[in-house]
C-alpha cells in the first residue's frame, strides 16, 4: 500500500471529498446548535459538543490530510464504495491487509470500532507509525511468493486441509494458502469488513495476495454473527488478484466493481446450501 500514489486529478477529487465532508459536518453541527435545537445538547457549550461528536483520530486525520501532499492511493469512486459500507455498519471490526498513506483515513471512518492493519514490511510499519502512532498495526510474515501463484492454484485442491469443509487458518500449516502467523487479535475476532490492498504483488519474489484472499474467504465463511462479511479487493486488474477472487471470493457474491476495486458480500458457510468447493 506504500506505492502507486494517485495522479493529480485523483488528489483533487480527494480534496474535494474532504471539503464536502467538512462542510456537511459543519452544517450538521449548525442544525443541532441552531435556535430551538439546543435541547439536543442539554445546554452544554458548543465546544464540548464538537469534541463529543468527533474522536481524536478523526481530528488527526483532518489535520493530516489537510497538510499533506500525499493522499490515499485509491480513487475517489473506489474510496466511496468502502466508505458507504463503513457508514452503514460502523462501529465494526475492520481488518486491513496493508498499511500506508490511507490508513489514518480508514481508521477515522471506523473511529468507534476496531481497525487492525497487517503489513509485511517492519521498516514501513515504523515509518507510518512515526506519524500516526495511534494506528493499530502488526507485522505479518507470508509463506508464499507471487511466482508460486499458478502452482498453488493448481494444487490446493489436493490438500484436504485447504478444503472448504476444513475451513480454518490458525495452525493450518498443511495448507500453504492459510495465514498461520497472524496476531491472536485476528483469530480471536470476527471481522465485519476486510480490505485486501496488500501484500505486494507486482514482482516474482513478492508474497502476492493469494494467501490473503484465501484466508479472508475462510474468515468470512466461518462467521457466526448474523449478516455477511464485506470483503474488498484492490488491484483486480492484475491476473493473480482476479483469478484468486474468482476462485475463492466468487463472482456470485460480487456486489460492486468500481475501477480496480471489487466488493464482495460473503455469507457464512452455514447459510450456503450448494456444497462442493468455495464457488
Amino acid at each position: 500500500m506504500k506505492n502507486n500514489l494517485p495522479h493529480l486529478p485523483e488528489r483533487r477529487l480527494f480534496i474535494a471529498l474532504s471539503a464536502i465532508t467538512l462542510i456537511a459536518a459543519g452544517l450538521l453541527v449548525f442544525t443541532f446548535t441552531g435556535p430551538g435545537n439546543r435541547r439536543f445538547f442539554c445546554n452544554q457549550p458548543i465546544s464540548d459538543n464538537f469534541h463529543s461528536m468527533t474522536s481524536p483520530i478523526q481530528l488527526k486525520a483532518i489535520l493530516h490530510y489537510a497538510t499533506s501532499r500525499i493522499v490515499p492511493q485509491q480513487s475517489f469512486s473506489e474510496i466511496t464504495i468502502s466508505f458507504d459500507v463503513l457508514r452503514s455498519i460502523s462501529p465494526c471490526n475492520f481488518l486491513v491487509f496493508g498499511l500506508g498513506h490511507d490508513s489514518l483515513m480508514w481508521a477515522s471512518f471506523n473511529s468507534r470500532g476496531r481497525t487492525l492493519f497487517l503489513e509485511e514490511d517492519p521498516t514501513w510499519v515504523q515509518t507510518v507509525l512515526k506519524d500516526a502512532p495511534d494506528l493499530n498495526a502488526a507485522v505479518v510474515k507470508y509463506r508464499t511468493k507471487l511466482s508460486e501463484a499458478d502452482e498453488l492454484m493448481n494444487t490446493y485442491r489436493s490438500e484436504p486441509e485447504c478444503a472448504p469443509a476444513k475451513s480454518y487458518i490458525r495452525g493450518n500449516t498443511r495448507c500453504r494458502l492459510a495465514l498461520t502467523s497472524l496476531p491472536d487479535e485476528v483469530y480471536d475476532n470476527e471481522w465485519d469488513m476486510i480490505m485486501i490492498d496488500a501484500p505486494r504483488g507486482y514482482f516474482d519474489a513478492a508474497p502476492g495476495r493469494m494467501a490473503a484472499i484465501y484466508s479472508a474467504t475462510v474468515m468470512a465463511r466461518n462467521r457466526k454473527k448474523s449478516g455477511v462479511t464485506h470483503v474488498f479487493l484492490h488491484d483486480v486488474n492484475r491476473k493473480v488478484e482476479k483469478a484468486y477472487a474468482n476462485e475463492f471470493l466468487c463472482q456470485k457474491y460480487l456486489k460492486h466493481a468500481v475501477g480496480r476495486l471489487w466488493h464482495f458480500e460473503i455469507p457464512p458457510a452455514s447459510n450456503v446450501t450448494d456444497g462442493g468447493w468455495f464457488c
